[in-house]
Order: structure tokens, then C-alpha cells, then sequence
């Protein structure tokens, strides 16, 4: 039996964590992961370059590429480049779709469209990513401008026990945000791993 194509999964640094996790239970060797990084997503417009980059040098070193991200905020200029690269991606809009699935999610936005969103990652980095990203330390003012229209914050846990419980509490505090939680595991972000894995 011949050893499977070594495959580079281009992945936001956002979803690290949870892509070594998979990958270790899966025990898929061949694939390997290169991380961009997370702050990309306060400039989502430069998103779609640093993919195209890193997959043109995934295939100069051999590996067929395979990108972990979802649209996240592009407006489809990922899509674009993926489709011109011939390569695949996550499902989804952002990663709390992927999480959830597209019918969960549809309906928590429903029952609660002034919903802010954290996933483990954003809950441990909220104080860097979110809080600090936004200028928030800088300029207080500017929660009202930025969240003003939210009601809700909703901590989507990957993990179980949730690891950033206490965080994602206290983030929505600062905010003065109501704070909720669900449970969602890894949920697409498995299954499209897997099809990366096994193509």
C-alpha cells in the first residue's frame, strides 16, 4: 500500500488548537500545519493573499494544500482564490458556523441576532485579540460604537469540561453583555479535516 500524499493544511491561527487535537486523534501523520496569524481577521481583506502565498509554497515543497479557514469576512475573495488555485476549504461563513453547523447556527442568530460571539480560542485571547485588537485599553468610548447593537455573548466551547468558562464570563461583563454558553465540540472542522486527510 503506497503512503498517502503529504498534505499542508493552511489553517487560521484561530483554529490551531483544534486542528492538532483532530489531527492527533485521527492520527493522520502525513498531514502537517501551517498557522497564519490570528489578526488577520481584524483585516480580513488581506486574508486571501496570505493564503494564495502559503499554498503556492506548500506546493513548492511538495504537499497538496488543504485551507482551514471559512469565508471569514473576505466576501468571497478567498473563494475566489481557492477557486483559481483549485483547492478546497473549511464549510461556512466564519467559525462559529463551522462549530455549530449551518442550521444551528441559523437559528441561535435568529433567536438572538445582537449576538457577539467566542469560541475557546477567542475567550483565552479576548484581552489581546478583542479588547486590545479594537482599541478598547486605549479608547473606552468606542464599546458603545462597537457594541452597542449586541444583547447576548455566546461562548461556543470546543472542549469539554468548557476550559475558557471563566473568560468568556468575564468578557461579556466587561462588554455588559448577557452571557450564555453551548456546548458544540469540534463539529465540521473534523469532518472537513477528514475529507482534507483521506482525498
Amino acid at each position: 500500500m503506497s503512503e498517502p500524499t503529504p498534505v499542508q493544511v493552511i489553517a487560521c491561527g484561530a483554529l490551531a488548537h483544534e486542528i492538532v487535537a483532530v489531527l492527533r486523534l485521527a492520527g493522520w501523520r502525513h498531514v502537517s500545519v501551517q498557522c497564519l496569524p490570528p489578526e488577520l481577521h481584524n483585516r480580513p481583506e488581506r486574508i486571501a493573499a496570505a493564503v494564495r502565498a502559503a499554498i503556492r509554497g506548500a506546493r513548492a515543497a511538495g504537499r497538496r494544500a488543504f485551507v482551514a479557514y471559512a469565508d471569514c469576512g473576505t466576501g468571497g475573495s478567498l473563494d475566489a482564490v481557492l477557486l483559481a488555485e483549485g483547492v478546497e476549504r473549511l464549510p461556512g461563513a466564519h467559525c462559529y458556523e463551522l462549530y455549530t453547523g449551518p442550521g444551528l447556527f441559523a437559528e441561535l442568530a435568529e433567536r438572538e441576532p445582537g449576538t457577539f460571539y467566542l469560541t475557546d480560542f477567542l475567550a483565552r485571547h479576548f484581552e489581546r485579540l478583542v479588547w486590545r485588537g479594537l482599541g478598547l485599553d486605549r479608547h473606552p468610548q468606542l464599546r458603545e460604537l462597537y457594541f452597542g447593537n449586541y444583547r447576548r455573548l455566546l461562548y461556543l466551547s470546543q472542549a469539554e469540561p468548557a476550559p475558557a468558562m471563566a473568560a468568556a464570563r468575564e468578557a461579556a461583563e466587561r462588554l455588559g453583555l448577557v452571557f450564555d454558553h453551548r456546548a458544540t465540540g469540534y463539529g465540521d472542522l473534523a469532518t472537513g479535516l477528514a475529507r482534507a486527510a483521506v482525498a
